[in-house]
């Protein structure tokens, strides 16, 4: 004990003293006394704070029964309006002293003992906190401090403050809680504090998302409390997601943070900041003063205060945030009410963008889903899009778009617009979409499809319509045809900077009458032309009328540089601000093909020797073509696609050649609608059941591609075109056999389904051996090669080649 009659600042006449509060092993603090102004401290005064101090040290180490009367410290602590308590968790059971149950309320008479008793005095709301008091866990900070309300028996709500220690065991566990509890002061709001709340209040009012609520937060805190560091976080179940850094360099956070810097914030489970699990378990706002022994997780934050404020909302805690201060911070009491208001404010405005934020992820989800992922290449064009989402409200829409690739050469673009901004306007758009794909996929011209997809939404039976313009596109010729039904006339830009709307005959929209007409109209493009569908929301608004926005797209148009397609687009979507209704935007820059494909083609008639007619079709045509080495590898692939049609279909059949650059492919087309499948199990007794791995081996790739009224099944396969000589003749007809080598029978499919039935077969076996080994010797290679050697193997060498045709003077397109 030290006790003098003056130190340095203090007058020379007042008395100081400083006396320890002594613990097992080391000491709980101690007890500074200012005497008044006089000659010091005497004898009488010395004993008796001694005896105080140990009263106070026996006290605050939970010996003293606070039940009975203490005389040295009971008068003082009701002077103060103090009172103490001590308990050990798990019990239910709490000591008190007669100040605490003054302030509470209870009479002394009155009092059990019990916890329960306690809690029933104070706020329903408060009950959480104050059990994370009566039952700390292991993780529980050794100090703690929070404010609750009681409910007097008057009926009078009163505020009190809480402050305790937990002991803990050897184990960790807690044995022991020491408190004291006063009245907490009752603060009368400066006009600038209500007027800071107002604006806060209208501020989060406005904000919609996560990011509006953070940026909302660091205006409210950080300049006008002057603080260094604000960070707002989101609970998402165990893990702190932060939404907001203010400043946002990570060299101003804590190491641990920049650690955990994986992605623009970190993010950190709750378990690892034992600080923010106690104040986000108990929902109280904790202040921690200058020089606090935090954990390296929220150490550097605010070393000279830190304010840790958990986010209330209405189904259980919403995030928290941190303010930390850099030099030392005094917390007023009317800054603490301050934080209090603000910390319930923005909880429930997070909770509240939280939801949007899942809502309009949900919608953009949806909005990706039913539009394409990616545009297909086109040959001889480009074709690009862009879509915006409305501005307000849930932001998906009915608009569409779809560039529909119909065969080598033909292409369809689509947009549209279903009525309403709305989940169920979403879902219509992505079943139109489908039906027109689906219609235009099977072959059918733009007016068909577009009534087929009319029908199709009339018989929905549902409220809403919807717009739709469909132009199929000869990449070619640069031939258009266009189908509009309801919607905005296309815009066209020429190869000299021209632009024009294009008067496009229109329909009705989709979905009002079931047997509306749809009209075509027939425009030619010019290599270099650029083709725009738009629809209503880039060019109508509320102040701004339909023809003065078609204006002015057709002057962006102009303006914009065609050799990137994709900057196009972006000029004619003008400001990146979203807008009042949903855009989408296609555009498609035409350059023409410049290797144009040759085609041939066969109509199959249904006779016995069918297949040989149509190998020696192709044979005359690719003899025409210059192609010699893979002759045989292309007459395979004919005759067994052939004859799978003509075996397994009815109706009519049909060849057709087309050479595009290196590329041959060979398309047979049929009335069946069901797509060639291989079979499973193929022994070597079967006498069928090959073709289709044979086409496989041939093909460079093979498939089936479903069109009106059946289905085409192609081949693709690598060939090399020979050189014609200047002034040569290429051949037009492939030659006669000579009469005496026809076979007396018909030769064609037997019932086996093998080749070369008839009295030739034999005569004909010696002749191919020979000129499969001219071939092999010529240098042929390659997997193309391979393959054949591997067909002739299933086919058996002794196949016959089929004879001349009986019907010499046949026309090109087949028929008798």
């Amino acid at each position: 004990m030290v006790l003098d009659g003056g130190q340095d600042g203090v007058a020379a006449s007042t008395p100081l003293g400083a006396l320890p509060l002594e613990a097992a092993g080391g000491w709980l603090g101690c007890l500074v006394v200012v005497g008044e102004a006089g000659e010091g401290f005497g004898s009488e005064q010395r004993e008796f704070l001694e005896r105080y101090a140990e009263a106070v040290a026996g006290r605050l180490r939970g010996e003293a029964d606070r039940s009975a009367p203490s005389p040295l410290l009971d008068s003082a602590l009701r002077a103060m309006g103090v009172g103490s308590f001590a308990l050990s968790p798990g019990t239910g059971l709490v000591e008190t002293d007669p100040a605490l149950l003054e302030l509470v309320g209870i009479p002394d008479d009155g009092f059990d003992g019990k916890t329960d008793t306690l809690l029933s005095v104070s706020v329903p709301e408060d009950v959480p906190a104050l059990m994370s008091v009566i039952e700390p866990s292991a993780q529980a900070p050794g100090r703690r401090e929070l404010e609750f309300r009681i409910r007097r028996p008057t009926g009078e709500l009163c505020w009190l403050r809480l402050n305790c220690r937990v002991l803990k065991g050897l184990g960790g566990a807690p044995e022991r809680v020491l408190g004291v509890v006063s009245a907490a002061p009752v603060l009368r709001r400066s006009a600038s504090d209500v007027a800071r709340i107002q604006w806060l209040t209208a501020a989060l009012d406005d904000a919609t998302t996560v990011r509006d609520v953070s940026r909302v937060v660091v205006a409210a805190l950080r300049e006008p409390l002057g603080a260094d560091r604000v960070a707002l976080a989101e609970l998402l179940e165990d893990r702190l997601a932060v939404t907001v850094l203010d400043p946002p360099g990570a060299g101003a956070w804590p190491e641990l943070w920049r650690r955990e810097w994986r992605s623009e914030w970190p993010d950190a489970p709750v378990s690892a900041l034992p600080t923010l699990q106690a104040a986000l378990r108990d929902g109280r706002m904790s202040l921690w003063q200058a020089g606090s022994v935090l954990e390296p997780g929220l150490a550097g934050i605010g070393p000279g205060g830190l304010a840790v404020l958990p986010l209330p909302a209405r189904s259980g805690v919403a995030g928290v945030c941190l303010v930390g201060w850099d030099t030392r911070h005094e917390f007023a009491p009317e800054e603490r009410a301050l934080l209090t208001a603000t910390a319930g404010l923005v909880g429930q405005a997070l909770k509240r963008a939280h939801a949007y934020d899942a809502e309009q992820e949900l919608a953009t989800m949806l909005q990706r889903s039913l539009l394409p992922r990616r545009l297909p290449r086109l040959p001889g064009g480009t074709a690009v899009a862009r879509y915006l989402p409305a501005r307000r409200g849930l932001q998906v829409g009915g608009d569409w778009y779809d560039v529909i690739a119909l065969s080598e050469n033909k292409v369809a673009l689509v947009i549209g617009d279903v009525q309403g901004h709305s989940a169920g306007a979403a879902t219509i758009m992505g079943q139109m979409r489908t039906a027109v794909r689906a219609y235009a996929v099977e072959g059918h011209p733009p007016d068909v499809v577009v009534a087929h997809a009319n029908r199709l939404l009339v018989g929905m039976e549902t409220d809403l319509f919807a717009t739709c313009c469909y132009v199929e596109l000869d990449m070619e010729e640069g031939n258009a045809l266009f189908v509009r039904a309801g919607h905005l006339a296309p815009l066209a830009r020429h190869p000299d900077g021209g632009t024009e709307e294009i008067a496009v005959e229109g329909g009705l929209p989709l979905g009002v009458l079931a047997d509306a007409e749809f009209p075509l109209t027939a425009l030619a493009l010019a290599p270099g032309s650029v083709l725009a569908l738009v629809t209503d929301g880039l060019v109508e608004s509320a102040d701004l009328q339909v023809d003065e926005g078609m204006r002015l797209v057709r002057q962006a148009l102009a303006a914009a540089d065609p050799a990137d397609p994709g900057r196009m687009a972006d000029a004619l979507l003008g400001e990146a601000g979203r807008r009042e209704d949903d855009v989408a935007v296609l555009l498609l820059r035409y350059d023409g093909m410049r290797i144009r494909p040759v085609r041939a083609g066969w109509v199959v008639w249904r006779l016995p020797d069918a297949v040989m007619h149509a190998r020696r079709f192709s044979a005359r045509t690719l003899r025409s073509w210059g192609i010699a080495a893979e002759a045989d590898s292309v007459l395979l692939v004919v005759s067994e696609l052939v004859t799978n049609a003509l075996v397994h279909t009815q109706g009519a059949v049909r060849v057709e050649l087309t050479l595009a650059a290196d590329r041959l492919r060979v398309t047979v087309s049929d009335s069946s609608p069901r797509a060639p499948a291989k079979p499973v199990v193929v022994d070597w007794e079967s006498t069928g059941g090959r073709g289709l791995f044979l086409v496989e081996a041939m093909s460079a790739a093979w498939g089936s591609v479903p069109v009106g009224g059946g289905k085409q099944v192609w081949s693709e396969i690598v060939v090399t075109r020979r050189e014609t000589e200047p002034g040569a003749e290429p051949d037009e007809e492939p030659e006669t056999e000579p009469e005496e080598r026809r076979p007396g029978r018909v030769w064609g499919l037997g019932r086996d389904r093998t080749w070369g039935l008839g009295r030739g077969r034999d005569r004909r076996r010696s002749r191919d051996q020979g000129r499969s080994r001219d071939d092999r010797a010529g240098g042929r290679e390659g997997e193309q090669a391979v393959g054949l050697d591997r067909a002739m193997r299933h086919i058996g060498e002794g196949a016959a080649e089929p004879p001349a045709s009986r019907h010499p003077n046949r026309s090109p397109e087949g028929g008798p």
